[in-house]
């Protein structure tokens, strides 16, 4: 096994004993705020206790007065408002928070997604269906922005629609009636990192303050597990706006109060035992999942139906399809699997994987990406293949801006749209080459700045009896955990594996000790780098607090291990 090689943040150890002094915080803690760059005690206070109250207002947001004036006369007017989400979570969520929201508002809504075999985003057809339905209003969800043809038919059949999106913005005049999204160029909002969910939440609570009595009884912090599911699946930052947004919004989704969630938290097994809140985790790869299998697989209006169900019967029949749907969602991405981590293996010395055949299910091209990522920590494109036409998901641990990446690789797609961290586009098949040089080279391009050594960043370099429970309790405060914010990672030095042992399929469960002090550990995925009982390693790993039938106890969770000679 190679060498362990890692690099720490530099911080002022006197301002860290000051920090932790003044928030009776533990030291360990106080270095971590320091080295993420939370300097002072009034942002380590707001970033340790995220609040609603610290929301900034959406002052300058562009075309929001405008949109808020429709929707009111529509309200006013009976008019019936067509509502639209992409076929992701934060498209599904979006739109089930404009959804309730406008008929909380005493609006008749027709509430539908995109269909994946469709294409992404609001297209020419779905204006014409709206249309059949009589919608004079449509309000997007996570899409519309670049969907030109869909909004000149909107505009020839004198249909306004409202882009609520989070999607680069191209130039040129839009030709919708209002787009708020943070990224126009004349948006003043200073938080640019908002899921279109989130800004659909600030639509709905600006709407809810412009009706006063007419809305007295509707509360927008009830959409907040909404906000929080798409928010998280999205991989959007969550700092500023979206840490407050998804630490309210996942205790939201612990109530349970809407009907669909907690039909789909008892089929994830989401707190059903221990009555814990959820975490971000949770939402990442068991709520989440759920929510996509249905968009992934063709349809995700069930997906849709399910979180604007009516009461505990409509929502438990609709989760027990969406999770058959899960299920064969799960047997086509091990078919996926396979032969993508083995190309991928193949181009394992190149900063970024690009990998692609026929017949691959495009629904699950995006946990592919994801799954390469973790494995190979690197920017990771997955591309299926039907009849020599190509879909294709992005995702990246960061050092590389995908949106960016595709647009200077824009001559070898059709398609392409998303944002730094996801994304998606359309090829012909004889492009995948080309497209696979011009990436690397973009990505060889935006990485020429990062460190050129293997070094992993870590938060601290520990001894094992510095993560006792206590530490591991105090550390969660730091979440919820995600993009721009990740689980703090601490380095251990010489510990030893006094036992391993394999446990499930492929994972490895330790027990260390260090100067006296003993701990548990679990390696996922890492069975075949048993180092063996005895051996003194180095790790790479987070710190969790565990509980299992009451008992509370820490453990750690390994990232990276390395025997010692």
């Amino acid at each position: 096994m190679r060498p362990l090689a890692f690099e720490v943040p530099s911080v002022d150890e006197r301002a860290v004993g000051a920090l932790a002094a003044e928030m009776r915080i533990r030291p360990l803690t106080a270095k971590i705020l320091i080295g993420r760059g939370i300097l002072g005690g009034d942002q380590a206070a707001r970033f340790l206790t995220p609040r609603l109250a610290d929301l900034r207002p959406p002052h300058g947001m562009a075309d929001l007065d405008r949109a808020l004036e429709r929707l009111e006369r529509a309200l006013g007017g009976g008019e019936a408002i067509g509502v639209f989400g992409d076929y992701d979570v934060d498209g599904v969520t979006s739109a089930a928070v404009l959804a309730t929201a406008l008929r909380a508002f005493g609006g008749r809504v027709v509430p539908r997604v995109a269909s994946r075999q469709a294409g992404y985003g609001l297209g020419p057809e779905d204006v014409r269906r709206f249309a059949a339905d009589g919608c004079r209003v449509i309000v997007t969800g996570d899409c519309g922005t670049s969907d030109l043809d869909a909004l000149e038919l909107s505009r020839s059949l004198a249909i306004d629609v409202l882009v609520i999106d989070h999607h680069q913005v191209p130039s040129g005049e839009t030709l919708a009636y209002a787009l708020i999204n943070p990224h126009r160029a004349d948006d003043a909002f200073p938080f640019k990192g908002l899921a279109s969910c989130g800004v659909a939440f600030y639509l709905a609570a600006s709407l809810r303050s412009r009706l006063r009595d007419a809305a007295a009884r509707f509360d927008p912090r009830d959409l907040l597990d909404l906000v929080a599911l798409g928010t998280i699946a999205d991989l959007v930052p969550l700092t500023d706006e979206n840490r407050i947004l998804v630490a309210a919004g996942l205790r939201t989704l612990a109530a349970r109060r809407r009907p669909g969630v907690a039909a789909l938290a008892v089929q994830a097994e989401v707190g059903a035992e221990d009555g814990r809140a959820p975490s971000a985790r949770d939402v990442s790869f068991r709520l989440a999942p759920r929510l996509n299998a249905a968009g992934r697989l063709g349809e995700a209006q069930l997906a849709l139906d399910l979180l604007l169900a009516p009461d505990e019967a409509t929502a438990g029949r609709l989760a027990a399809e969406l999770e058959d749907r899960n299920k064969e969602r799960q047997r086509l991405q091990e078919e996926v699997w396979a032969p993508a981590a083995a190309a991928a293996a193949e181009q394992a010395d190149e900063p970024a994987l690009v990998v692609g055949a026929e017949g691959w299910h495009q629904g699950v091209l995006g946990i592919v990406a994801a799954r390469l990522v973790d494995r190979f920590e690197r920017p990771a494109v997955v591309v299926g293949f039907r009849n020599g036409e190509g879909r294709g998901s992005a995702r990246t641990p960061g050092g590389v801006n995908l949106f960016e990446a595709f647009t200077r690789c824009g001559q070898h797609l059709t398609k392409f749209g998303g944002h730094a961290a996801a994304a998606g586009l359309s090829m012909a098949a004889a492009e995948l080459p080309g497209f696979r040089r011009a990436f690397v080279a973009e990505a060889t391009r935006q990485l020429a700045g990062a460190r050129a050594s293997a070094a992993r960043r870590v938060d601290a370099v520990v001894e094992l009896a510095d993560l006792d429970v206590a530490t591991a309790e105090e550390l969660g405060r730091l979440a919820p955990f995600g993009a721009a914010n990740a689980e703090p990672l601490f380095a251990l030095t010489g510990v030893t594996a006094e036992t391993t042992r394999r446990v499930g399929l492929d994972h490895l469960q330790l027990v260390l000790s260090d100067r006296g002090w003993v701990g548990e550990a679990i390696a996922f995925g890492m069975a075949d780098r048993d180092p063996g009982s005895g051996a003194r390693v180095d790790l790479l790993a987070t710190a969790e607090l565990d509980v299992f039938r009451g008992v509370r106890r820490a453990r750690l969770k390994v990232k990276e291990l390395f025997r010692r000679a």
